[in-house]
């Protein structure tokens, strides 16, 4: 897919269906002088639905879907009637997608698995007819209550994919290099800064058909949490992974001080991921002579002792370390403290979100059983502020 479809960051305009009118209506038949009662209730308005697919990686069909609005309810009827329920609408998402609050920056919920379904705004309940209220002492009640309000927000999508190993590393490091070597991705590889301008997914083989996933994200430079290069925007693709594989070129000044800037960018952007299983890769070991390669050696074993990662030489292009490194990576993926990867969504800040997205904005499988209700309200209906209204009427 052409960079220019990926897109991770989309706000739009969310409104829920209304509740339909009961009904107030006296049934009237020629034989019948007494037919009393018969009003139906309303139907419930739609619902606006989240649901994962693992079918889609981008949010490129809601680019200009701006408005999703659901269906209202249809009033009851008499002869006991009930109004037709709204329809309600359903967005698919990619696994892995946010939601946050498009006035507030609120996290909302996330969508982690696929047809996991997330009812994010719930239609208003139908309204009860006149039959409902027929009592001993009030047999023609000439009243029926009216169906609940729509629910509206405006809400941010923000998609961080979903990956094993997320590639950290200044531009030009040889990440998409590497992903195009252990997988089949084909990123897009030249000899300039940012050449990847959007987040890469690889899937790489490992023995007895084992596999795990690989990301690439463009490159950082310091002071990318002030804005500077492509900034932290695609940092969020890499909160997920188990395991971070920071790469510095084998010709950089100093190996120790890039991977200190590329942490402290990191710890700028999210303290949480400094908790996560890191491995230092030192990329690009065939442009330099033996002897070089033997001092580096040297410096790698001195490094893992001083920084308390583990530290590994390899070459994309002449195959250098990169089985080794695959089994680094998996040993460090079969961790029991890297199996389960939470983090918490902190708000976020819409004025800067939409200031550095502005571009990017506006440029059948098995279901999962449980369906989480948001904005759920329980409460009874109160009857009595009905009496004597004829809605009807």
């Amino acid at each position: 897919m052409p960079s220019g479809n990926f897109i991770d960051y989309v706000k739009i305009y969310c409104r829920s269906g209304k509740g339909g009118a009961g009904c107030m209506h006296l049934h009237r038949a020629k034989y019948v002088p007494k037919g009393g009662p018969d009003g139906g209730d309303g139907g419930r308005g739609g619902h606006i639905i989240l649901q994962g697919n693992r079918n889609l990686w981008t949010l490129l069909h809601l680019k200009y879907q701006k408005h999703i609005m659901a269906t209202d309810g249809g009033r009851g009827g008499e002869s006991r009637s009930f109004g037709k329920d709204g329809e309600d609408k359903i967005i698919e998402v990619p696994c892995g997608t946010v939601v946050y609050d498009g006035d507030t920056g609120e996290f909302l919920t996330e969508v982690k698995e696929h047809g996991q379904r997330i009812v994010l705004l719930k239609g208003g309940r139908g309204g009860l007819g006149n039959w409902h209220f027929r009592t001993a002492t009030n047999q023609t009640p000439r009243y029926a209550q009216p169906g609940e309000p729509c629910q509206e927000r405006n809400v941010i999508l923000q998609l961080k994919v979903l990956a094993d190993v997320g590639l950290v590393g200044f531009p030009n490091a040889g990440k998409s290099t590497l992903l195009s070597v252990v997988s089949a991705a084909k990123p897009e590889i030249a000899d300039y800064p940012f050449t990847t301008l959007v987040p890469q997914l690889g899937i790489v083989s490992y023995r007895d058909g084992q596999s795990f996933c690989m990301a690439d994200i463009p490159g950082i430079i310091e002071g990318a949490s002030e804005g500077k290069g492509l900034g932290l925007r695609f940092l969020r693709h890499i909160e997920r992974n188990a395991v971070l594989l920071f790469m510095v070129p084998a010709t950089s000044d100093s190996i120790e001080k890039e991977y200190k800037i590329l942490l402290s960018e990191l710890e700028k952007y999210n303290p949480q991921l400094l908790t996560k299983a890191r491995i230092l890769a030192i990329s690009k070991c065939d442009t330099i002579d033996e002897k070089e390669l033997a001092k580096l050696s040297k410096k790698a074993g001195k490094l893992t002792k001083k920084l308390g990662i583990e530290v590994r030489l390899i070459s994309s292009i002449s195959g250098l370390g990169i089985n080794e490194l695959k089994d680094a990576l998996w040993t460090e993926l079969n961790k029991e403290q890297n199996q389960v990867i939470e983090i918490s969504h902190a708000p976020i800040d819409i004025p800067a979100i939409d200031g550095n997205n502005t571009r990017q904005d506006d440029s059948e499988d098995q279901q999962t059983d449980e369906t989480i209700y948001l904005n759920e309200v329980e409460e009874e209906w109160d009857l009595s502020k009905y009496r004597g209204i004829g809605w009807d009427e």
